[in-house]
């Protein structure tokens, strides 16, 4: 039996994904939880996100996360757990699990990940945590013990987190609340006020990235089926690439406006080494038509995207659960020592 089951798990607004050292594989499940009559579940993850927007009055869908952060820990336990049982068979005596989490977590924010992990299977399990951004430079290879100024931008699903490491640790952080979901909303907003129809979130999801075109290359419009706002009932009808486009760029332009903000608050030391090698983006948003050459115009300077996208942070705590080299990165809760 092995002893040390060990799982690496990044719990975003949007999905969970959990890297199972055992047989070597990354699972991801949306973030969501269905409760029927407010204290049943009735579904969790994937299963959950296929009522999302379908369900019945009884059935309310709840995301425990928000902005990177636990909302709920309850609903959080209980996705987390559902999503370990389906990712492993056995955990072994003492299951160890690492967690991605934000940088600037309170002290009650960090036994709330130890509060959620350490139920039933894995009650013996010991929790060791890792921020975010390093996880994320790791990916990237960022040398982090001789870098003298890097920037990342990770753009979530409810905010976008912009870390700076420099003198082998993260310096600054800070986070724009834009992400994903902003632009699903915006979309949303622009198509009801421009087509007087009303889509759902997963179209505007979806349209987020076949219409959208923030360089010069033209998009033909979609027919989609939504609500008509005046009478209430459901047709089809066309959405313009512009109209998305334009609902995309403008928040887009919010993440540009901070980011020139939050430069000018990093030593001018650190930031002209960054700026010299280029900011690194991950986040699924990042699959964006021209996304990466509108930051690049705005912000003077390369872009360099991960090719992992939303799965970069779940990747990096891979890559530091299977290098022993890589283990003074890792800290414990309740005493922020980077060791093992």
């Amino acid at each position: 039996m092995n002893y040390h089951h060990v799982f690496g798990i990044d719990m975003g607004t949007g999905q969970v994904k959990i890297y199972d050292q055992a047989d070597d594989t990354i699972k991801k499940e949306m973030n969501m939880i269905a409760v029927r009559n407010k204290n049943t579940v009735f579904a969790v993850g994937n299963d959950a996100y296929d009522m999302y927007e379908k369900t019945p009055e009884n059935i309310e869908i709840i995301t425990p996360m928000g902005s990177g952060r636990i909302n709920n820990v309850l609903m959080m336990e209980a996705v987390l757990h559902t999503l370990l049982g389906r990712t492993a068979g056995s955990v072994g005596m003492s299951p160890i699990l690492y967690f991605s989490v934000p940088v600037d977590m309170t002290e009650i924010e960090r036994r709330a990940y130890t509060t959620i992990a350490c139920k039933g299977r894995f009650r013996k399990a010991k929790v060791f945590m890792v921020e975010k951004p390093i996880a994320d430079a790791i990916t990237f290879g960022i040398p982090l013990q001789t870098t003298e100024g890097c920037i990342l931008v990770n753009i979530g699903a409810q905010c976008t987190e912009v870390s700076v490491i420099a003198d082998k640790r993260v310096i600054f952080s800070s986070t724009i609340p834009v992400g994903g979901q902003t632009f699903s909303t915006a979309i949303v907003e622009g198509i009801r006020r421009k087509n007087n129809f009303l889509v759902s979130t997963r179209t505007a999801q979806r349209l987020k990235i076949t219409l959208t075109s923030l360089d010069e290359e033209v998009h033909e419009g979609c027919k989609v089926i939504g609500i008509d706002t005046t009478n209430g009932l459901p047709r089809d009808g066309i959405v313009s690439s512009a109209n998305v486009s334009a609902c995309v760029e403008e928040k887009v332009e919010e993440i540009v406006s901070e980011l020139i903000r939050i430069l000018e608050r990093i030593p001018p030391q650190v930031r002209l080494s960054a700026l010299s090698k280029g900011l690194y983006f991950t986040g699924g948003s990042m699959r964006i038509p021209g996304i990466r050459e509108y930051f690049s115009y705005r912000l003077g300077c390369p872009i360099i995207v991960s090719g992992h996208y939303e799965m970069s942070t779940i990747y990096g705590l891979k890559e530091i659960i299977n290098n022993d080299r890589l283990q003074h990165w890792v800290y414990i809760p309740g005493r922020k020592t980077r060791e093992r």
